[in-house]
């Protein structure tokens, strides 16, 4: 938000479309696709590699066993702690709440927890109740009033077991989705990939055709 009051005060514009879900237009559907409506709550699988670990697991693999396919593949790095901590997915929980409702919203001020912890029963457990196990971050308003002011944010990202009729439950192996409520669309999902080089270079070459667009 920094970045963005200081783009603001030189009268340029700061996009960064590619840093949630990469290519996948997520930010740019907020600002300019829902221009005018209100958003509620914003919800979202943001990390391939908590969400392919995670869909693994669902298919009856350990955590371990997940985890070093996951690296075999190349979805998770030698280090994946930023990944599986959910350090990644806070990082973007703060961009929504920037986006979305427009507030800074400080690193001690997000209720964070990953998926190191999950043990395969509780994932089987999901499964057996209808469910599946995800890593979801959480973007809302902790009241619903008609003030001007800001209202207080509660931020979380967190392992949830959604029910199969959410449609986050069903965004499986490195895809990434992002249920946007509002109150006049009421609710949308948006799902595509949330990472790789094209998919970024995508998202960097729409935000500058976006400022070419608006100069």
């Amino acid at each position: 938000m920094d970045l963005a009051a200081l783009a603001c005060r030189r009268g340029v514009q700061f996009r960064m479309e590619s840093t949630v879900m990469s290519g996948t237009p997520v930010l740019s559907a907020i600002r300019e696709g829902l221009a005018g409506a209100r958003v509620v709550t914003v919800r979202g699988i943001l990390n391939a590699t908590a969400n392919y670990i995670l869909t693994r697991m669902a298919g009856g693999l350990d955590y371990p066993a997940a985890l070093n396919e996951a690296q075999a593949r190349g979805y998770a790095e030698p280090d994946p702690s930023d990944d599986v901590e959910g350090h990644d997915v806070v990082a973007k929980a703060r961009i929504l709440a920037a986006v979305a409702f427009g507030q800074t919203i400080a690193l001690d001020q997000v209720v964070g927890r990953g998926i190191s912890g999950i043990t395969s029963d509780a994932v089987q457990e999901a499964v057996r109740n209808a469910r599946r196990l995800k890593l979801v971050a959480t973007v809302r308003p902790l009241s619903v009033g008609t003030s001007p002011a800001p209202v207080p944010l509660e931020v979380r990202v967190e392992p949830l077991a959604l029910p199969l009729a959410d449609p986050l439950s069903r965004i499986d192996g490195v895809m990434n989705g992002l249920t946007i409520e509002t109150d006049t669309v009421r609710e949308i999902t948006i799902i595509g990939p949330g990472a790789g080089p094209e998919q970024a270079g995508q998202g960097a070459f729409a935000d500058l055709v976006s400022v070419l667009r608006t100069a």
